[in-house]
């Protein structure tokens, strides 16, 4: 059986400053947005964007992404806490972000990064879609080795023992996470937009792959002790996916047919 390694959280110690191993994983997810934006630049000019508008749209993204995940947090999931622990709202090294919330951010701050170049916003999403999952996947590495967002019980071969939470075989779900949400959803959008596609098709992919990948392994994750299950029996990551599943199939379905 599996036994989780335990990981200590903090990278590395410098006197009273610390690293620690979920900011690492913030950086690599930004540093592969750079290198993958680069490689389309280079080998995708349909997208006419150039290193400029790569830069604007890392800046703008970064700030989306940290205020829209962590403010998402708060209010969908913990706002009773952070009304009477605000001081904690700062302490993102010990994780607490929401993809939802960073999605909002990075949604809002796109609109901007389009009206300073006067670009329509599907253009701008679509650029970036596909260099969105291999951050996702940073992401879940980053919530595993905090041994946070753990799964369900389960008695596949699969099961992990999580030691801070108690002694039974549990699915290791930031896992099966950064595999499907990362990895195979950046292979999805990256294979996808080898070629030039109508404007909203590849930020629509998002949405549906995102949103289904995000749906069927909530239901190996354990939903969270202050909330718990919800409508349905849904956890309120579900709840949150279906619309995104919804409106990426609609407007996939309603874009032309034609680049």
């Amino acid at each position: 059986m599996l036994i989780h390694p335990q990981i200590n959280p903090t990278a590395l110690q410098l006197g009273p400053f610390a690293i620690h191993w979920y900011g690492v994983m913030y950086l690599f997810a930004f540093i592969s947005f750079i290198f993958l934006g680069k490689v389309q630049i280079t080998y995708k000019p349909w997208f006419k964007w150039n290193q400029l508008m790569l830069d604007d749209a890392f800046f703008y993204g970064a700030i989306g992404v940290i205020l829209g995940g962590r403010l998402g947090y708060i209010l969908f999931y913990q706002s009773s806490y952070y009304l009477t622990h605000p001081v904690d709202i700062f302490a993102i090294w010990k994780g607490g972000m929401s993809f939802h919330g960073g999605f909002l951010g990075v949604l809002i701050s796109m609109f901007f990064l389009a009206k300073k170049y006067k670009l329509s916003w599907w253009s701008i999403t679509d650029f970036i879609a596909p260099l969105v999952p291999l951050g996702l996947f940073f992401g879940r590495i980053g919530n595993f080795i905090n041994a946070e967002l753990w799964g369900r019980p389960t008695h596949s071969s699969f099961g992990m023992i999580f030691p801070n939470v108690d002694n039974m075989s549990r699915h290791p779900s930031q896992l099966y996470e950064s595999f499907f949400e990362g990895f195979v959803l950046f292979l999805i959008l990256w294979v996808y937009s080898n070629k030039p596609r109508t404007q909203g098709k590849i930020s629509s992919l998002f949405l549906i792959f995102y949103g289904l990948f995000r749906f069927c392994l909530e239901y190996t994750r354990e939903p969270d002790i202050f909330l718990g299950l919800l409508w349905n029996n849904l956890s309120m990551g579900q709840l949150l996916s279906i619309p995104m599943i919804l409106i990426g199939l609609y407007f996939f379905n309603h874009s032309n047919n034609s680049a």
